[in-house]
C-alpha cells in the first residue's frame, strides 16, 4: 500500500511478547529470538536507533527452574521474573554480542514515566544509550511493580512500549504478537476470518473485535495491543501489529510492504 512506503522510520520501539521468546514450558524459542535478534542488529546496521521492550522473564524463569507450572502467587511470580530477567538479558548480551552489538538493560516503574523529574531521567538515559548506539531492553521491574503481574493500569508491555515509544518521541512502533494482526473474529476459530491490512480510527467497533486473549501465556491479548496503538496513535506515532513468529518481516514492514495490521495516527 502506498501509504505504507513513507515508513522511512529512524526510531523504532519493538515489543515482543512471551509466546513469540518460549515455548509452553519456559525454554527459549531459539529460532525466534535468534531470528528477532539479527532482524533488530540490521536495522541497527542500517542506521535506524532500536529500542526493544521485552516480555517473557517469568516465562523463562519457571523454564530455568524446571517449575511444573507458571506460578500464581504474586510473591513467587516475582522471585520468578528475577531469574528470568536474568536469564534473558544473558541470552540477549549473547545473540547481539555475535552481531557486534551492545545492549542495555532499562527497568522501568510506572512512576518513572508519570513523574515528571524521573521521566526527565529516564529520557536523558534513553538518548544517551541511543547516541551510543546502545539497544536498550526494557521490561517493568516486577521486583518492585507489580502490575503487570497482577494485570493492572499499564501492567502489560503493549502499553508499556506505547509509552516509552511516545517518551522517546519515536517513528514507529512494532508489536509482535501471536497472530497476524487484527481480524474481524477470532482467526483461531473462524477459518473465514479477515485481517485489517490497515486501521485509521480505533473505534468502539475495533475495540470489540479485539477481545479475547492471545496466548495462555502472555498477560495481554489483542484488546491490549489496541490499546498500546491508540496510545501511540495518539502520540503521533504508527503502530503495527505483526506476527513475531516471523521476526523477519520487520524488514519487509520497514521497505514498506503491508505486514500485519497497520494502525495509523492522524496526522
Amino acid at each position: 500500500m502506498n501509504e505504507l512506503n513513507e515508513l522511512l522510520s529512524r526510531r523504532i520501539v519493538v515489543k515482543v511478547g512471551t509466546s513469540t521468546l518460549t515455548y509452553e514450558n519456559g525454554k527459549l524459542n531459539l529460532k525466534n529470538f535468534e531470528n528477532l535478534c539479527k532482524v533488530l542488529s540490521d536495522l541497527q546496521n542500517m542506521g535506524k536507533q532500536v529500542i526493544l521492550v521485552s516480555s517473557g522473564a517469568i516465562g523463562v524463569g519457571f523454564g530455568k527452574l524446571n517449575l511444573p507450572e507458571r506460578p500464581k502467587e504474586t510473591r513467587y511470580k516475582q522471585a520468578v521474573a528475577a531469574v528470568g530477567q536474568c536469564e534473558l538479558m544473558f541470552m540477549y548480551d549473547k545473540v547481539f554480542g555475535e552481531y557486534n552489538h551492545t545492549v542495555a538493560q532499562v527497568l522501568l516503574t510506572k512512576n518513572v514515566l508519570f513523574n515528571e523529574h524521573l521521566r526527565q531521567n529516564a529520557y536523558n538515559t534513553f538518548s544517551t544509550l541511543l547516541e551510543m548506539g546502545i539497544i536498550p531492553i526494557v521490561n517493568e521491574n516486577d521486583t518492585v511493580a507489580i502490575d503487570e503481574l497482577v494485570g493492572n493500569n499499564f501492567g502489560d508491555n503493549d502499553n508499556l512500549s506505547a509509552i516509552v515509544a511516545d517518551l522517546l518521541d519515536a517513528d514507529l512502533l512494532v508489536i509482535m504478537s501471536d497472530i497476524d494482526g487484527l481480524y474481524d473474529c477470532d482467526p483461531r476459530k473462524n477459518k473465514d476470518a479477515k485481517r485489517f491490512e490497515v486501521v485509521k480510527l480505533i473505534d468502539d467497533d475495533i475495540r470489540k473485535m479485539a477481545s479475547g486473549s492471545g496466548s495462555n501465556r502472555g498477560t495481554g491479548g489483542m484488546i491490549t495491543k489496541v490499546s498500546a496503538a491508540a496510545v501511540a496513535n495518539e502520540a503521533g506515532i504508527n503502530c503495527c501489529v505483526m506476527n513475531g513468529n516471523a521476526p523477519e518481516r520487520l524488514l519487509n514492514l520497514i521497505q514498506g510492504e503491508s505486514v500485519g495490521t497497520m494502525f495509523f495516527a492522524s496526522k
